[in-house]
Parts: C-alpha cells; structure tokens; sequence
C-alpha cells in the first residue's frame, strides 16, 4: 500500500547503544511528515518519556553488541516503541526482507551504518519499494569527520545538527566527488524543557562522560575539583551526573566510572552521585559543568549557565575545541571563584541550539525538522526509489570496505558470510545465557584487566 493512502506509517529504528537509540527513536517521531504525527514539534522536557505519537508505528531493534544497551539504561531513556528487540546484523536483515517498512533510522557508529547499507542494498535487490534511510550523528561531531561521514554515505538523508555541521558534511562529501545532496539540516532531537529558572539551593551539575578524559590521573583530578567546589560552596548542592552503572556499557566504552574513584573519598554532605533522565536533572541545575558533553548543548538551549572546563586543555582529544568561541570556557578556578559564562549568541545559533526562539519550541527550532520532513514526503511520494549506493564500494575502497562489513558478518557485496547468526528461530534460553555471560566477561576486561595490563606495561 503507498505510504501516503496508509492509515500510518510504519518506521523501524536500528540503535546500537542506550544514546543512538533515543536520538534514533526521537529523530524517528521528529522527521515523521507532519500529516501522520499528532504533534511533531513538542519539545517538553518529558518528551523522551513518552510514547512516540501514535501516528506512527515505531519498531526498535537493538544490535547486538558490546554496548547493547540493558533494561535499566532503556528504563532512564524512557523512549516507548510499538516493539523492541535486540538482534544480530544479518538477523536484522533479514526482517528487513521480510517486513515493509516506509521509513528506516540507522542510529549506529559509522561503521555499522556502512554494514547496513551494503546489506540492506544486496536484500532489497529486485525490489520495487523501499523504505526511506536516514542516518546521522548522536551529538557533537569533534573527531573522525570524514572517516565517520564517508562511512554513512549512501543514506537517502544524513542529518546535520546544525547550520555548522551541515557545511562541514556538504565540504567532505563534495571534497572527495561524493553526492551531498543527501546532507540535510535538522537538530538535535532531545534539546526542549522549560527555560532556566533560579533553584534553591543552587545546584551545580558535572556531566561525566565514559571515554573523556581517558587517564585515571585526569579523572581522579576532575573528581577532587567537583568535591572541593562542593566543600568550598556548602550553600550549594553538587551533583556528579553519571552515565551508566559499572558494568553497563553507553556509546563509549568507560574503563574508570567515577563511582569506584569517588568509593576512596570522604564525600561532603552536599555531593551526592545521581543517575536519571538528562531533561529532569537540567530542570533543577543552575551551573552545568562538563568537559565537553553534549549536555552541554542541552543545558545552552534552555539557557542554564553552561561551562565547558579548560582545566586540562582546549584539546582535540577532549573534544572541547568544539567548544572554541562559545563564550563557554573556563576553569575550576573560575567556577570556585563565582564565575557565570556567558555564551555567545552568534555561535549559539550556528550550533542550532535556542536559535531565534525560545527553549521549549518557538522561533527556528520548532522549524528546525521542516526540511527533512519535506525530503522524505517527495521521497515517500516518490514511490519506487533507486538503489542504496555509497560511496565506499569494493572498487573505490578495496582494503577498507571488506574488513568493516565482514565485522558484521557480512561479505564485500553486503550478503551473509557463511556462518553468520541465522535469524530463523530466537536463541534458546542456553544461548541467552551464553551471550549475556561473554558480554560480561568483555566488560570485566575491558574495566578491569585492560587497565591493571596497560599499568603494568608502564612500569
């Protein structure tokens, strides 16, 4: 039946972590064309935990993997789907074979989304009908912008979150002959919530991020700042926003939780560890303090006094040189001292964010998914559409491409290798048990072996 005459539309969302798969899910309901959707631009704080509109049907599949997101991390994004089930490349594949949906988000790593597109292009040859693909990007892009660009070439739309990063996707893309016509600009799917109003007690929010900074030397330095803030400041409360539990696993793989560093220390009385919806800890922050989160750009947009710390350079491989020009920099000195930021409108409105309106929705930002909205109507009123092509084939990148699509059990022409996880019957209760102990064992690796070897080899 054609998408435009169908009593609703039928979207499937593919997310590899508990962060791609709200922005997927959220990205979902705020492209959907407007005349399936109740209300596509509400940008309340509790959006993430509702239900995407009933519009639409939304299936999540969940790929396995080491960063599978667990029921808890699922619990505190809160995002609803009419299904959600976790699945294997090739088994996601195949339902893709087997179902017809009208549109598709790819939320995953660049690699990931380069497998699914050389695979979804090698199941849905002969057909007639296709879904529309979309792909993009979780948050702040500060590292491998072309590798991560040109891996998710292909996609009928590859969203930009803002004005800045829709220029820099259109200069890679065209730099290398590549079509840009796909880049489209939209922002980020979760900014909303009600606009900065004064708490008492003032609260002060550090967002911890797995992967940034890497070294327990620089972790263990931000934790004694966050607590000597709190003892400096004991009119304030101080709140250490942590990501996932130990033994949980978010888009970056956390080697040093803050958790076991802050066990070794005499905490104040008004520092407490907490967890939860990001939206519901900003309704009551008065300071957001990151090294270069995209809470960030979530705090900005409702206008909280937002800091992005230079206590361990404006560097690269932090990723707070994004942050060059926001008005947003500063130090633990600073912030110990009384110091508020304020944030340069100019570069506030080339990241998208509160741009030419108000934080829960009015001027550019309720606009801001217009575009994309009207791309996959022409796409979806198109009716057949041509085939899924990106860049990377097996002639423009021959010792680059077979290596990340067999990753993903799949072979250079995007077909299943012989072997690959069959999708014809769900893995026996013996199974499942097997897989969640190897993933348990790769987490205890990765946060408790790997870092006692890598001290070892220092010595």
């Amino acid at each position: 039946m054609p998408a435009s005459t169908a009593k609703s539309l039928r979207v499937a969302v593919l997310a590899d972590s508990d962060t791609r798969w709200k922005w997927g899910a959220l990205t979902a309901n705020r492209i959907t064309p407007s005349e399936f959707t109740a209300s596509s631009e509400s940008t309340e704080s509790t959006e993430s935990r509702k239900s995407v509109d009933s519009g639409i049907r939304l299936d999540g599949f969940l790929l396995r993997g080491r960063a599978t997101p667990t029921a808890r991390q699922l619990e505190e994004v809160g995002v609803r789907a009419d299904s959600l089930r976790e699945v294997t490349a090739v088994e996601f594949l195949r339902e893709m074979t087997k179902e017809s949906y009208d549109i598709l988000v790819l939320a995953l790593v660049g690699g990931g989304v380069q497998a699914m597109l050389h695979g979804l292009a090698h199941a849905w040859q002969g057909r007639a009908r296709r879904p529309v693909v979309v792909t993009g990007y979780v948050g702040v892009v500060y590292e491998k912008l072309a590798d991560g660009l040109l891996l998710r070439h292909g996609a009928d739309l590859v969203l930009a979150n803002s004005r800045q990063d829709a220029e820099r996707f259109r200069a890679v893309y065209e730099g290398v002959g590549a079509d840009a016509s796909s880049v489209t600009e939209v922002a980020l799917p979760f900014l909303g919530g009600a606009a900065y109003e004064k708490n008492d007690p003032y609260t002060v929010v550090f967002a911890a991020q797995p992967s940034v900074p890497e070294s327990r030397k620089d972790r263990a330095y931000l934790l004694e700042r966050l607590i000597g803030h709190a003892r400096k400041h004991p009119e304030r409360e101080v709140l250490l926003k942590l990501r996932s539990k130990p033994g949980e696993h978010t888009t970056h793989i956390e080697e040093l939780p803050y958790q076991k560093l802050a066990q070794k220390e005499d905490l104040p009385t008004n520092f407490r560890l907490v967890y939860g919806n990001m939206g519901e800890v900003l309704d009551r922050t008065d300071l957001m303090v990151t090294v270069s989160s995209t809470a960030a750009l979530e705090s900005l947009h409702r206008r909280i006094p937002t800091v992005v710390l230079t206590d361990l350079g404006v560097r690269e491989a932090l990723g707070n040189h994004h942050f060059v020009g926001s008005g947003c920099l500063a130090s633990w000195d600073q912030l110990d001292a009384g110091h508020e930021p304020a944030p340069d409108a100019e570069w506030v409105s080339r990241q998208g964010v509160a741009a030419g309106g108000t934080p829960s929705g009015g001027g550019s930002y309720a606009t801001a998914f217009d575009e994309a909205r009207e791309r996959i109507t022409g796409l979806l009123a198109a009716g057949e559409l041509p085939p899924l092509a990106p860049y990377y084939t097996p002639v423009t990148a021959p010792g680059y491409l077979p290596g990340v699509l067999a990753r993903h059990h799949l072979a250079p022409d995007g077909s299943p290798l012989p072997g690959a996880p069959a999708a014809d019957k769900a893995p026996s209760p013996v199974r499942q048990i097997v897989r969640r102990a190897a993933r348990g064992a790769y987490r205890h690796g990765v946060q408790r072996v790997a870092p006692v070897i890598r001290r070892m080899g220092e010595l």
